[in-house]
């Protein structure tokens, strides 16, 4: 238990969690509440909970899917097939209903089971003042008025007025974004220091009291900003346009069909059965199975590496992103503040390594330094060990990674000394601390008292530059003062966040009671949260692929500026937007890439304007600040290990390895889907199309019936059935990541598509009226001939369809065509099919015949692919943009 401080000066609060009306409640300045007060406040306040999203009941999830436009024409045909008394073909289409709502429903479960794993309370504990003494609570049970007791490592469980602090220094990264931690100190006499709900205590001590709770925190109000319901993803509006499209056609052709029937005298029954048939024909009824069974395999395949999908869509939407939207801390940095240029008036020195690890090396002039080699260093770094209140664990059989305690800059300290060679241990034991005076926000520096072993003090100060490079604090001339500060204003242009060290050695009876004073500057360091060693590679993956990277974050300018330079998205800092100075949706309707220190209402604006742009917009984030941003994004990418719960729970991917390469990654499955969606779709319409074009064309070439009602359903089983499903597993094109994302304009049958399907139906049904009228015209079985044909040309389709034809690749596919095709052959030659189907037995020869000639359906896709292949097209930017990158 961390051993108390001064007792705090009591304070009235203010109201509580959902009341503002109340009158103001006092918390007891030595024993906090009373349990009894507590119990009440909670009652009358609620928990100090954020509302949980309820998942939607099984019966909400059903009616979702079945709230798709393909699978509504299909509920309308089966209605339509049980009113004529047709069980077998409306159980048919009621299977394939059934099935494709099963697999969205599961995946959707899964997925949120998957998220409920990496989630976890904010800050499970709290210790409060009670009853007049410390104890533990649940976070959730905090109220409005309990005395908070803060130490360091804690998690701040609600919004709170410091009143009583020792060098309390607090990580607000998750809620604004900025890197460096803020000192909070509390003035009585005037305003008091504000500690947020999410935020962590990196360093000292202290006493505050509770403000608000739950959702009138912060955090709460920040959570509040995403009730939103999301809008449609790219593939869902695709879809959409598509399913109006099919069933206005299917309907108007197949009354045409159904009044041509009527009027050569064919029954009024039969003819509605066939219309009704030829509405399925037209309609690709697998076609939400594909599509949930693609986005279902992507997400598995997703999963593998370490992306959790919460959203089934969200894995296609990724293949449509043109805009990658990040933050910066933790997210393209390491989220580790790590050493990595020393000043001292005898030269400068760089320092490599990454986190917090003590290994690396500090180079001068080329030259690797260790301790003793370069006086100067030495003693600068032996400074800022000394002045120092962090520690540095190693590594346990529990944690492989070493563990940082206290603030992160001087964590930074702590293993640029290891590099070197300082054992801090053995200097602590040398020079053991005297006194302290700690840092605070208006001294904005910290000085240490040490015993030499002589007997006489060494006094180390460090600090801001503009606090200890002042002739107040140092001894040393006024040139080198202001060469020191133009190092540390070049510094802080680039990035850094930059400390001055300075120290004096004075004789014991000296009065040491105003250490800061006569000091002698020692140097500056510089320290930064340096990018990951994989977002360099990240950001040129989604400039090769045509997805622009856009930098959104709380931070500085400078900082902000340093990293997206280093990282390739702008070239130079000018390019930097102030949002604080700036109107930043306007500037991202004009193409900024990089936004600084940004609210989350700005993040949110952002966003729109992007979208408003076009563009299609795929946003980073980890912390309480980017759960709005995320909601609001077409896709919202969270990180899984550090990331806030308000962020995982606004996203639709989260990264289970908080690596941003796994964006790209899944990216490329997103690519890959909607290819193999485009290729069903290709062979699929090809195939309905034909069925359609030879029931209009059949009668007026002497065929007056060419198919039977059944004969068209069970067509469609075969062909939409197995392979169609197996289409949805086709590998991803090599080069898919090389090419520009499609433009979120372009329909899902654009690009091309809608021609190739014209194109291929008019070669299958000519294929199939040839062979309809040559056993026709030879007097053998014509309507069994016409059966088979239409069904194995179409199965030739499929194999041409492949990604990668020829190879082994997708084997699914393979053994779904055969076993189409053994059960076309079955529906000929087996009795109690024949008898379902009406067909007949054909001889060998004439079902080689038409096996041969069905194989011109595997030359025609392929050739239409090499006649027509995909062309360039102009995007928004001027720029080309591949017109169907995944060209199936």
């Amino acid at each position: 238990m961390t051993p108390p401080i001064n007792d705090p000066v009591g304070i009235d609060a203010p109201g509580g969690n959902t009341s503002v009306a109340e009158p103001p409640r006092s918390t007891s300045p030595r024993s906090g509440l009373s349990s009894v007060e507590a119990a009440d406040r909670l009652v009358h306040d609620g928990r100090n909970v954020l509302p949980a999203r309820r998942p939607p009941p099984v019966w909400r999830r059903v009616v979702s899917q079945l709230r798709d436009p393909l699978v509504l024409v299909l509920l309308a045909a089966a209605g339509f097939t049980l009113a004529t008394g047709d069980l077998t073909d409306a159980s048919v289409i009621l299977f394939v209903i059934v099935v494709n709502t099963t697999v969205g429903v599961v995946q959707e479960v899964k997925a949120e089971r998957a998220i409920s794993a990496l989630s976890a309370l904010t800050a499970p504990d709290a210790r409060v003042v009670r009853d007049g003494g410390q104890r533990e609570v649940p976070a959730a049970d905090l109220v409005v008025g309990d005395l908070l007791v803060l130490a360091e490592g804690d998690i701040v469980p609600a919004d709170a007025h410091v009143v009583e602090a020792s060098a309390l220094l607090i990580d607000e990264a998750a809620l604004t974004g900025e890197s460096a931690p803020v000192d909070k100190s509390a003035d009585l006499g005037g305003s008091m220091a504000d500690v947020s709900a999410g935020t962590v205590v990196v360093r000292g001590r202290g006493y505050a009291i509770i403000t608000a709770t739950g959702t009138a925190s912060a955090m709460g109000r920040i959570a509040a900003m995403m009730v939103t319901t999301p809008a449609l993803t790219p593939l869902q509006r695709r879809l959409v346009g598509v399913g109006r499209l099919l069933a206005t056609g299917a309907v108007v052709l197949c009354a045409v069909v159904l009044a041509l029937g009527l009027f050569r005298g064919q029954p009024l029954q039969l003819m509605i059965v066939t219309a009704i048939t030829l509405v399925v024909a037209a309609v690709p009824e697998s076609l939400p199975a594909v599509v949930t069974l693609s986005l279902a395999l992507g997400a598995r395949r997703m999963t593998a590496k370490h992306a959790v999908i919460r959203r089934l869509p969200a894995v296609e939407t990724l293949g449509s992103v043109t805009v990658l939207a990040t933050d910066k801390t933790g997210t393209l940095t390491e989220g580790q503040m790590v050493l990595r240029r020393l000043w001292t008036p005898t030269g400068d020195a760089l320092v490599d390594g990454s986190g917090y690890a003590p290994h690396g090396d500090i180079h001068r002039d080329g030259m690797v330094v260790a301790d003793g080699d370069a006086p100067d260093l030495s003693e600068l770094l032996r400074a800022a060990v000394l002045c120092n209140d962090a520690s540095l664990h190693a590594p346990d059989g529990g944690d492989p990674g070493w563990l940082p305690v206290g603030d992160p800059t001087e964590v930074a300290l702590l293993t640029a000394g290891a590099k070197l060679g300082i054992d801090r241990e053995a200097l602590q034991a040398q020079l053991p601390r005297i006194s302290e005076e700690p840092f605070d926000s208006v001294r904005k520096r910290m000085s240490t008292t040490h015993q030499l072993p002589d007997g006489a003090i060494r006094i180390v100060c460090k600090g801001a530059p503009e606090a200890v490079l002042q002739p107040a604090v140092l001894a040393d001339s006024a040139d080198l003062i202001d060469l020191a500060a133009a190092r540390a204003d070049a510094f802080a242009g680039d990035g850094y966040r930059v400390l001055a060290v300075a120290q004096s050695d004075r004789a014991a009876s000296t009065d040491h009671g105003a250490p800061e004073q006569g000091l002698s500057l020692l140097g500056l360091v510089a320290i930064l949260d340096p990018p990951r060693a994989s977002a360099a590679a990240t950001i040129a993956a989604c400039q090769r692929a045509g997805i622009i990277p856009v930098l959104i974050t709380g931070d500085h300018p400078a900082t902000a500026g340093a990293i997206a330079v280093e990282l390739g998205i702008i070239d130079g800092g000018d390019d930097v937007v102030d949002c604080r100075t700036s109107e930043p949706d306007a500037r991202a309707g004009q193409g900024a890439r990089v936004f600084a220190r940004a609210t989350p209402q700005q993040k949110v604006a952002i966003i729109d304007a992007l979208r408003h742009a076009g563009q299609v917009v795929a946003m980073t984030g980890d912390g309480v600040n980017d759960g709005p941003a995320l909601h609001r994004a077409d896709i919202g990418v969270a990180m899984g290990k550090r990331g806030t719960e308000v962020a995982r729970q606004a996203a639709d991917l989260v990264l289970a390895d908080d690596e941003l390469g796994t964006v790209v990654a899944a990216a490329e499955e997103g690519r890959r889907v909607y290819a193999n969606i485009r290729r069903f779709l290709l062979y699929a319409l090809s195939g309905g199309a034909a069925e359609i074009t030879v029931m209009l064309v059949g009668p007026f070439v002497g065929l007056a019936l060419p198919l039977l009602p059944a004969q068209i359903l069970w067509i469609n089983l075969i062909t939409h059935g197995l392979p169609g499903l197996a289409l949805g597993s086709e590998p991803v094109d090599p080069d898919v990541m090389a090419r520009p994302p499609r433009p979120p304009s372009e329909t899902i049958l654009g690009a091309g598509l809608w021609q190739r399907i014209l194109r291929v139906g008019a070669v299958i049904a000519a294929i199939t009226i040839s062979v309809g009228i040559w056993a026709h015209a030879t007097d053998r079985p014509w309507q069994t001939l016409t059966f088979l044909a239409l069904g194995v040309t179409q199965l030739a389709v499929a194999l041409g369809s492949r990604a990668r034809p020829g190879t082994r690749a997708n084997p699914m596919l393979l053994a779904a065509v055969g076993t189409a095709l053994a059960l076309q052959l079955a529906a000929i030659y087996t009795p109690p099919l024949r008898q379902l189907l009406d067909t007949e037995p054909v001889t060998a020869t004439d079902l080689l015949i038409v096996m041969a000639v069905s194989t011109l359906g595997y030359a025609a896709i392929r050739l239409d692919r090499r006649i027509h292949p995909a062309t360039p097209t102009t995007g928004k930017t001027g720029q080309p943009v591949l017109a169907c990158p995944e060209s199936p």
